[in-house]
Order: C-alpha cells, then sequence, then structure tokens
C-alpha cells in the first residue's frame, strides 16, 4: 500500500512560488531583446488619426487660444502628447507584450522632450513676468490723474443715481420674468448682468437663459425671444421682445450648447486671441450685442493683462467685428459701448499702481506711498459711460480711506481723488445703525457732492431684498447721518427726499453748511409717475417715433385700432402692459384690468385714455378686447 504513495517529500512554498512565476510579468533586465513592431508607419497613421479625432473633441471642450500667452495652450499640447503615446502604445499592444513596452519606452524620449521644452518655456516665461523683476511695468499699467471732487461730481444728482444693485436688479427681473406665461416656464434670467447708460439713464441689461437642457432642445431651434431692462432708478423692468422689435431671436449666447455657444462662436472665429468674458449690451436703438473685450498679456508671457481691443458680435446673427482699444476710445460711432474693461481687471491694475510705484521690495518692507483699493467696487453713470468706484486705503488693514478713484470701463481713464473718510463698510455700518430696529441691510454706497461735503448714498434693503429706505453718510465725519424709510413716508420719492432733508440738517446742526442752504435744490419731484425721473424708454421703431404717433387723444376718450406691439414692465411691484395702437403705447396695471393678460399682438382692442401722456406713452384707465 505504502509502495503506490506519491512522494511528499517537498516544500509547498516552493511549489506556489513555481505556479506564480509562470504568470509573472518579466522584469526590465529580464527582457533580453526589444522588438520592434511590424508596419509601424501604420500604427503611427493610426494613432495619428485617434489622436486628430480626440484632440479635435477636447479643443471643442476646452477651446484654447493658439497662442503663447494662453497657459490652456500648453495644457492642450500636453494633453495631445499624451493621447498620442497612450493611443500608439495601445496600437503596439504594448499592453500585453514587454518587449512592446520597453520599445515604446525608447520611442517616448522625444515625446518627453517637448513637453520639458514647453515646461521651461513657460516658467522662463513666468519669470520674466513676475512682479519681483518687473514691479515698474506693473505699476505703469494703469496711468492715474489727480482730479477735483466738486468740479466732476457737479452733475450726479440724487436723482440720477443707482437705487438698486444687480442683485435687486435681478430680483425685479425674476419678478417680472414670472408674470410673463409665455416666457416663464421655457426661460430663466441670467444670473449676470451689465450696467450701462442707455439714453443717459443708468440701467442693467440681463439676457434670458433656457431652463434646462429639455427647454434648449424645444426653443433652441429659434433662440431667446427677448431681453430685460431694469431702470436702476425708477426700478422699472422692460422686456423687449426681440422678434417684434429686429425680427429675429438671439441666436448666440451663452446659454446655447454645441456651434451657438456665444464664446465656441468667437473661438472658431478669433482663435487666437486672448478673449475675456463677454458683456450683453445693448446699442441707441435696443440692438442686442455681446462685447468681448480681447486681451494681451504685455509683461512677460503671463503677466501685466490688458485690453488691446474688443470684439462686438451681433447676438442676433453672430456676425463680429474687432476694433483695437484705440478706436473703441475714440470712436463717436462706438461710444454706446460702456464695458471694455471689466471692474476686476481695473481694481487689480490699481493694485499694481499702489503698491508698485517705489519698487517691489518696498510694498513689502517700507511700504512708502504704498496703497491699495479697499474692498468692494460701486458704479456710476457719468459723462455718457460707466465709471467704476472704489475707495483708497493703506496696505494694512484700515478703517479709513484717504482718497478713492473713478475708472472708465470703456477707455480705462483713471482719477484719483484727494478726499478721505470713512471706509466703505463703516459707512454702510453707521448706516444700518441708523435703522438698527428695521434690521436693514446697505448697498455698497456711492459718493455724491452735496453742498461741497463728499457724501455716501446707499439704499436701505429688507430681509425680501426689496428697498425699504435710504441712507446718507458723510465721508468725512460718517456720524453724520440721514434716513429715510419708505414704509413711514408711503413713497419711494417721499423716503429719498426726507434722507436728503434729514442730513442737510445735520450737517447746518454740526455747523459744516450754512442754515440759509435751500434743500429743495437736491430734493426730487414726488410728483413724477417714476418716482425719480423718467425712466429708460424700450426701443421704438420709426413709426412709435413719429409726431402723428405722437398725438393721443383726450382724457376719457376712447382709441379703437390693431395691437402692433406688446411691452411689460414692472413698476413699483405692479405689473404694466403697453399696448402699441396707431404708433402710441397705452399703459395700463394689471391690478386696474385684469383683461389685459388676453391681449395678444394682432388683436383689435378698445382703449379708455387716461389723464397722462409722455410723448408716445399715454395712460389709460381700461382695455376691452
Amino acid at each position: 500500500m505504502s509502495e503506490q504513495m506519491p512522494n511528499m517529500d517537498y516544500d509547498a512554498d516552493e511549489v506556489i512560488n513555481d505556479f506564480k512565476s509562470k504568470f509573472k510579468w518579466p522584469k526590465k533586465d529580464e527582457v533580453d531583446v526589444v522588438v520592434k513592431p511590424e508596419k509601424v508607419w501604420l500604427r503611427l497613421l493610426i494613432s495619428a488619426v485617434l489622436t486628430i479625432i480626440t484632440g479635435g473633441i477636447v479643443y471643442y471642450m476646452m477651446l484654447p487660444a493658439l497662442n503663447f500667452k494662453d497657459v490652456n495652450m500648453y495644457l492642450f499640447v500636453v494633453i495631445l502628447i499624451v493621447l498620442f503615446m497612450v493611443f500608439f502604445a495601445l496600437a503596439c499592444k504594448a499592453n500585453k507584450k514587454i518587449e512592446r513596452r520597453e520599445y515604446i519606452k525608447k520611442k517616448s524620449k522625444v515625446p518627453v522632450i517637448i513637453v520639458a521644452v514647453l515646461a521651461v518655456v513657460m516658467a522662463i516665461g513666468w519669470v520674466c513676468g513676475a512682479t519681483i523683476f518687473r514691479a515698474s511695468s506693473y505699476s505703469e499699467l494703469m496711468p492715474v490723474t489727480t482730479s477735483d471732487f466738486s468740479t466732476d461730481f457737479e452733475k450726479l444728482s440724487v436723482d440720477s443715481v443707482p437705487r438698486v444693485d444687480e442683485s435687486r436688479a435681478l430680483t425685479l427681473a425674476d419678478q417680472q420674468l414670472g408674470s410673463l406665461s409665455e416666457y416663464k416656464s421655457q426661460y430663466v434670467v441670467s444670473n449676470t448682468t451689465t450696467m450701462i447708460n442707455y439714453n443717459n439713464r443708468p440701467v442693467r441689461v440681463a439676457y434670458l437663459e433656457y431652463a434646462d437642457v429639455f427647454k434648449w432642445f424645444n426653443n433652441t431651434k429659434e433662440g431667446v425671444p427677448a431681453y430685460m431692462i431694469i431702470d436702476l432708478i425708477s426700478q422699472k423692468v422692460t422686456v423687449v421682445n426681440c422678434v417684434d422689435q429686429f425680427g429675429s431671436c438671439i441666436q448666440y449666447s451663452p446659454t446655447e450648447l454645441f456651434n451657438e455657444k456665444l464664446i465656441r462662436h468667437l473661438r472658431f472665429q478669433y482663435p487666437t486671441e486672448l478673449l475675456d468674458t463677454p458683456n450683453f449690451e445693448i446699442s441707441d436703438d435696443g440692438h442686442p450685442y455681446w462685447i468681448t473685450p480681447v486681451l494681451d498679456k504685455t509683461i512677460g508671457l503671463f503677466g501685466g493683462t490688458d485690453v488691446k481691443g474688443a470684439v462686438i458680435t451681433d447676438a442676433l446673427n453672430g456676425e463680429s467685428v474687432y476694433y483695437d482699444i484705440e478706436q473703441v476710445r475714440s470712436d463717436s460711432s462706438l461710444q454706446w459701448i460702456d464695458v471694455v474693461y471689466s471692474a476686476n481687471l481695473l481694481v487689480q491694475q490699481y493694485d499694481y499702481y499702489g503698491k508698485f510705484q517705489n519698487g517691489f521690495w518696498n510694498s513689502i518692507i517700507f511700504q512708502n506711498d504704498v496703497s491699495q483699493a479697499s474692498q468692494g467696487n460701486g458704479y456710476i453713470a457719468m459723462d455718457d459711460d460707466v465709471w467704476i468706484y472704489t475707495g483708497v486705503t493703506s496696505s494694512e488693514s484700515d478703517a479709513s480711506n484717504f482718497g478713492f478713484i473713478l475708472s472708465n470701463q470703456r477707455t480705462k481713464e483713471t482719477r484719483y481723488y484727494e478726499n478721505g473718510g470713512a471706509i466703505e463698510t463703516a459707512a454702510q455700518q453707521s448706516a444700518e445703525d441708523a435703522v438698527q430696529n428695521y434690521q436693514y441691510a446697505a448697498t455698497f454706497p456711492i459718493l455724491l457732492d452735496i453742498e461741497g461735503q463728499p457724501t455716501y448714498f446707499m439704499s436701505l434693503y429688507g430681509s425680501s431684498n426689496t428697498v425699504k429706505g435710504y441712507a446718507l453718510v458723510n465721508l468725512a465725519d460718517k456720524t453724520i447721518v440721514g434716513t429715510g424709510i419708505v414704509d413711514e413716508m408711503k413713497s419711494d420719492a417721499k423716503a429719498l427726499n426726507a434722507a436728503v432733508e434729514n442730513y442737510i440738517q445735520a450737517l447746518k446742526d454740526k455747523n459744516i453748511i450754512g442754515t440759509d442752504i435751500d434743500v429743495n435744490e437736491y430734493l426730487v419731484d414726488e410728483t413724477d409717475e417714476n418716482e425719480g425721473g423718467t425712466a429708460a424708454e424700450p426701443p421704438a421703431d420709426t413709426e412709435s417715433n413719429s409726431a402723428e404717433g405722437s398725438s393721443a387723444a383726450e382724457n376719457g376718450s376712447q382709441v379703437t385700432g390693431e395691437v402692433t406691439s406688446i411691452l411689460t414692465s414692472v413698476n413699483n411691484g405692479n405689473t404694466y402692459y403697453y399696448l402699441q395702437i396707431n404708433g402710441t403705447y397705452y399703459y395700463i396695471s394689471v391690478a386696474d384690468c385684469m383683461d389685459v393678460l388676453l391681449v395678444q399682438t394682432g388683436d383689435t382692442v378698445t382703449v379708455t385714455v387716461g389723464d397722462k401722456a409722455d410723448g408716445v406713452f399715454v395712460s389709460a384707465t381700461d382695455v376691452a378686447v
């Protein structure tokens, strides 16, 4: 029996290791030869074709500028090299044969050298543009001139500055969109707006976006049908139907996908340019455009960002024209453009100016005459342009400003004013303390000139993001405050006037101004329908502006005709409809006539004329469909 037993005299670990060795991938030093794959040229061709296809997809998504000053271009080239080597390795079956893998490793030296060269070029370019070596060049990016506050701010009145900021403007636009049944289920208001000076009024313009990808599928063939104008003084929102006004929807916008996506459309038109974020603007006649700043890196390869021009793109048909920055500044036909330099870029360039005037090491060690922009910025519409405002403070934490700047977003003209006082956040806190029982929040302040006194103007917001009042705070003495509350005064204009009256009285009480100053010079017209001036009018066609069309019927009479255009707006929380009949717009509140909701373009209606008229805009007391 025992003679038939197998020999069990062996080590189990030895058997297991021997078994593993049959499946073990050989080490590099165990490979005797490096085998060159057959038909290498074919494998290279296949790899190149696959790289071109995949690289095209990557380019379509990344959209790098084919420019040595764009970091994304270097990243894109590295991705192409990696893709090619991966495809070539797979084509040579290096994942299955060790001798092929060693061949691929040897052939990878050239791509690795290319990547290394790119890294060296980037490093040299960055060093050449480093602030430690080029501080003087950075300080010269923005020319700054000293200007006189009283002279420049003489025409800027309480009634001409924005009363709402961007967040409130978006809230108003959302409210307006919610009242429009034809839009509200398909579109949403974009989360960014552009402040422009439109017909000498500070307004924000906002475009619509598709609510989701399914709404995009449902509407992309026609495009985005409208945009919104939010008057920052009257808080009136106007929806401009592009089809009615211009015969076409907005075809190119950031909310589109594929080739109609704005940045992709621009990249294909200008493949080598460094494109900044496009701004949505409208011309004087209301035509929608995209203004895209074209950047340049003026120091080294990646430093000293500045604007060298702008691309103006027709939002309706996608046609684009490039203008050099000097032409944008000087050409009167381009005066309607307001935003070429972003607020962030202007503040960054001023910080370079303030920090590096006396060299890099001074900005860190001695800090003689070192200044920087304070936190936050506001916007002022002045001289038919939009200017950003921000205070100037020291490089260390400080509770006060020793001056402030205005910087033009179209020309980059920057003015410095040697008017020191409370920092903006301190002024906001002072305004909020004055109405602490209401717990209102103050907006970022804007400077005004009241009797030669630089004065912060702020709106006061409630928890519902609505304007609840106004506050004025003295720049030099933040304890001088004037406030007006809408709920107390029962009117927006009366609340603004109350703030002005209280502020001027506080100045008189401290003997800063004379007691004979007439406060009425600074008050707004409380009888004005828009409480603060005539709201920015929506674009109208030639017929609407004719003298014949502007002659309206008398109060109480009736006008019957076909509705050729319908506009809407939200004014102080009420939705108004503007029905164009025979060249005249008759407006009425939905609260006064619910039937106006049923009116459509082409309907014949009878309008009962009201007692207010302003050019082509006439009030109505009733609309019969």
